[in-house]
């Protein structure tokens, strides 16, 4: 068997800087553009890049953030330190609707990814047709120490896997949690760490949530209720401070829902695309 994903190389100028960045397809439809977790890269969406009931209606796309999986760093990254900023995260998404001429796309993304869909919906929202945060909060309060994740004395990978294995939740399928960690396990030195802080340091959006019209740009937030890095109490506190958006906590799911059991996951997700299908299409909404 064939699976349905196409994968390809984009060059694209990001932040002045050129970068081949690798982007994966599935489906038709409404663009669906899907963003990877702190040190992880596009195979964590392979579910939902394989799953029928989503791909008949919708374009599903996702890409390695540059320096994570099959997208290398731009020229000359060995003379500096990687620290993703909220600056940078924002132009390689943008760059990646734009080089795709994505019209009004529904941005979801998970953990950090959750936390800079805040930010498109505040920044970008005229120009989406919609966010989703997986795992998505503010802010979050350090809770482990990065320096670990890249020493000359420990594998960083292991650390890496290490720090997030406890956020899964226990009903999981093992092989699925597995796979998950395998890939937190293969991240490039210091990129966990780097991504992590946007994560903790630098991506505090907390002043930015007023700022966001989801008459303009709707925000639905999704979290696993075994999360206790973006815990359910602090999306249900980001809502709060979002009027208009829509949360829900997902049972029996953790910090990875798309990749530690996206079975379940799409329980939740395939009633929430259907009701963005309809609205869309009911505004005569343009499905490329």
């Amino acid at each position: 068997m064939i699976e349905p994903i196409i994968g390809r190389y984009l060059h694209l100028q990001i932040e002045g800087k050129p970068h081949r960045v690798y982007v994966e397809e599935a489906g038709q439809g409404v663009p669906l553009l899907c963003l990877h977790t702190a040190g992880s890269d596009t195979r964590q969406w392979r579910g939902l890049m394989n799953d029928a009931a989503v791909t008949q209606n919708f374009r599903c796309i996702t890409f390695d953030l540059p320096w994570h999986g099959k997208s290398s760093p731009p020229e000359g990254w060995w003379q500096e330190e990687y620290k993703l900023t909220t600056a940078a995260y924002v132009a390689a998404i943008m760059a990646v609707v734009e080089g795709l001429s994505l019209e009004r796309p529904i941005v979801m993304g998970c953990s950090i990814g959750g936390r800079v869909v805040l930010e498109l919906a505040a920044s970008q929202g005229a120009r989406l047709g919609g966010v989703i945060g997986l795992q998505s909060s503010s802010h979050v309060d350090p809770y482990y120490d990065t320096s670990w994740t890249h020493r000359a004395d420990v594998h960083g990978g292991e650390v890496c896997a290490g720090v997030v294995s406890g956020l899964m939740a226990p009903q999981s399928p093992e092989d699925e949690r597995w796979e998950t960690l395998w890939h937190y396990m293969q991240g490039g030195p210091g990129i966990f760490r780097g991504d992590l802080h946007f994560y903790k340091a630098e991506g505090d959006l907390r002043p930015r949530l007023a700022q966001i019209d989801t008459t303009l740009c709707p925000v639905w937030l999704l979290t696993g209720e075994y999360d206790y890095s973006c815990s359910p109490e602090a999306t249900l506190e980001t809502a709060a401070a979002i009027a208009g958006s829509e949360v829900e906590i997902m049972s029996k799911l953790g910090h990875f829902p798309m990749s530690e059991h996206y079975a379940h996951f799409a329980e939740f997700l395939r009633p929430l695309l259907a009701r963005i299908l309809d609205a869309r299409v009911s505004k005569g909404g343009n499905e490329q």
